[in-house]
């Protein structure tokens, strides 16, 4: 099996995301950081600068969220120093990350297309079993006034 080359800057801002999940899971006592998912990790190749991709499970506590993490990223960064050996420590830029709002709501339209095609579907089959039920009818209807003509013929 092949091995896969990482670049050390992608195993840098792989350890940096894992760190600073943890410290904000246990270490950061602001209560304006509640459920905060670190989703991804960006480190410039002179390690000078990090984007740290958030999300947050409550939408509500969205802006209070970008003020703690703005207010705690000089906390953040002195505990990342501690936990991982760097020449230096980037600095840590908080960017909120709307690629999952942005699935969830493709996700949603996906599913409308779906149920329209699936209502247009059923309409369809409706209307054809109420067209198939004419032709039966005419049919029938047909073949009653054939018999009758036959019965009044003989």
């Amino acid at each position: 099996m092949a091995k896969k080359n990482f670049s050390r800057s992608d195993r840098v801002a792989d350890q940096i995301q894992r760190e600073l999940a943890e410290i904000l899971q246990k270490g950061l006592k602001d209560p304006r950081v509640g459920w905060v998912t670190i989703t991804a990790v960006e480190v410039t190749r002179d390690y000078s600068h990090a984007k740290i991709y958030y999300t947050v499970m409550v939408d509500s506590t969205r802006e209070a969220t970008v003020e703690a993490l703005a207010d705690a990223a000089g906390y953040l960064r002195a505990e990342l120093g501690k936990r991982i050996s760097l020449f230096s420590m980037p600095q840590l830029h908080f960017v909120y990350d709307e690629s999952i709002e942005r699935g969830v709501y493709m996700t949603r339209l996906i599913d409308e297309v779906v149920q329209a095609g699936d209502k247009a579907a059923a309409d369809d089959q409706g209307s054809a079993n109420a067209d198939e039920s004419e032709v039966d009818d005419a049919a029938a209807g047909d073949a009653e006034s054939a018999a009758s003509e036959s019965e009044d013929k003989e």
